[in-house]
């Protein structure tokens, strides 16, 4: 199984193979501008003392301030956060935003922190970053197990250093406290749009296309909620601990209201009709992904549709709201099998999108209402998936490649003249 950041640079080679790019230029877009990796200790509630390892990657910042998400994981590695920064570069310049791809990430299993404990983590991450991040220079946001609390405690930590004020330092932020309106449904609301779209090119009829869903988080979640709104039926929901499928379909809210009582997708088997429950199956993630459906969308981990599964995927159509979920063996036998893709590096720009226009909001102290918030957000969406599927029609290729392609263009043209 290749490793996230082997992954990404494969899918660069595959579409820059696509283009004109001279072997240097790509050299240059392939590779990390700079890598900060810290340690830091922590007065545990216990009184002990706990070292923690954290990174910030800044891959690219040739169309604008690097911009990324900060995770709080057990399982952050260096690898991870290079890839993630990558494709925050390649994301941003998909949906042509002024911005670059950067990513960060603290070792810690945050479920088992106190508020207290998880405070001074924040705080001493912003200390040890805090030459290497700013308005102009490099935007965190939040991203796994962070939140906007945790947003706040990262800006006012780095407000005290500097005796500045700097809203625009950070996004993901409370809204009361400068974040964005419709900044909690982004993701999931741009990879709505991106497959609305996908599925008028497909010429289907959305009233009643099944959906199954890995990943039940803020992504996931929110995304089963809006598509069920709009008349999809969602057959298969799994979060980190199991899957449950039904051809009956299932009502999101209700199945989020059994998790928190019952602790997992997996222990529910309510649907839409308390009769049909007893055709609800338990599944694991791995099973869920070869169910039958007319749309799969991987919003959990990374390398989840590899060269192993690909060719037991029953989808019409695939949105990547994960990063990094198909690997690149798989993207082969998908396109033999006639599956469209919608990559991540378009499918979940939504999070990404609506961050700038908070880090925009912010510089300008302006105040955008969710209407206008998502307004812009559903023409950037649609207009991005117009471009890759344009490129992918005038390059008979897939919309990964697509995506790649546009985004390397896009690049090239913003990379500095001096080495």
């Amino acid at each position: 199984m290749p490793s996230a950041y082997e992954n990404a640079l494969k899918q660069i080679d595959k579409a820059a193979a696509l283009t004109k790019v001279d072997s240097e230029t790509l050299a240059r877009i392939k590779s990390v501008n700079k890598i900060v990796q810290v340690e830091f200790p922590i007065v545990l509630d216990s009184g002990k003392t706990k070292i923690f390892q954290a990174y910030r990657v800044q891959h690219n910042n040739w169309r604008g301030p690097y911009k990324g998400g900060i995770r709080y994981h057990w399982n952050v590695d260096l690898d991870e956060v290079k890839a993630l920064a990558t494709w925050m570069t390649l994301k941003c310049a998909v949906l042509d935003l002024p911005m670059g791809g950067g990513k960060g990430g603290v070792i810690v299993d945050p479920r088992d922190c106190s508020k207290s404990e998880l405070e001074k983590i924040s705080r001493a991450f912003a200390r040890a970053i805090v030459t290497d991040i700013g308005p102009e220079v490099d935007v965190p946001a939040p991203d796994v197990y962070t939140t906007p609390e945790i947003m706040g405690w990262i800006r006012d930590e780095y407000e005290k250093i500097t005796s500045t004020s700097a809203p625009a330092l950070i996004t993901g932020k409370k809204v009361e406290n400068g974040g964005s309106e419709g900044r909690d449904i982004a993701t999931a609301q741009g990879g709505v749009h991106v497959l609305n779209e996908a599925v008028k090119k497909l010429k289907l009829n959305a009233k009643g296309l099944r959906v199954v869903i890995q990943g039940f988080g803020n992504a996931g979640g929110v995304m089963a909620r809006l598509l069920f709104e709009q008349g999809y039926k969602i057959v298969g929901i799994a979060d980190s601990k199991g899957a449950i499928y039904n051809p009956d379909g299932f009502e999101p809210k209700l199945v989020y209201s059994c998790k928190l009582e019952k602790g997992a997708v997996n222990n529910c088997s309510i649907t839409l009709h308390e009769d049909n429950a007893k055709n609800t199956v338990h599944l694991s993630n791995e099973e869920l992904l070869e169910q039958d459906c007319d749309i799969l969308i991987p919003a959990a981990l990374e390398n989840q549709i590899t060269g192993q599964n690909a060719d037991r995927i029953k989808a019409k159509l695939i949105v990547e709201l994960a990063n990094g979920p198909t690997t690149t063996g798989a993207d082969r036998i998908l396109r033999e099998k006639g599956i469209m893709v919608a990559p991540d590096i378009l499918a979940n720009a939504g999070g990404v999108t609506v961050s700038y226009f908070e880090w925009l909001q912010n510089k300008r102290d302006e105040k955008w209402s969710k209407e206008d918030v998502l307004q812009k957000l559903e023409e950037k969406m649609v207009a991005a998936f117009a471009a890759v599927y344009e490129k992918a029609q005038e390059l008979d290729v897939d919309l990964r490649r697509a995506a790649g392609v546009l985004a390397i263009e896009r690049l090239v043209k913003a990379m500095p003249k001096s080495a």
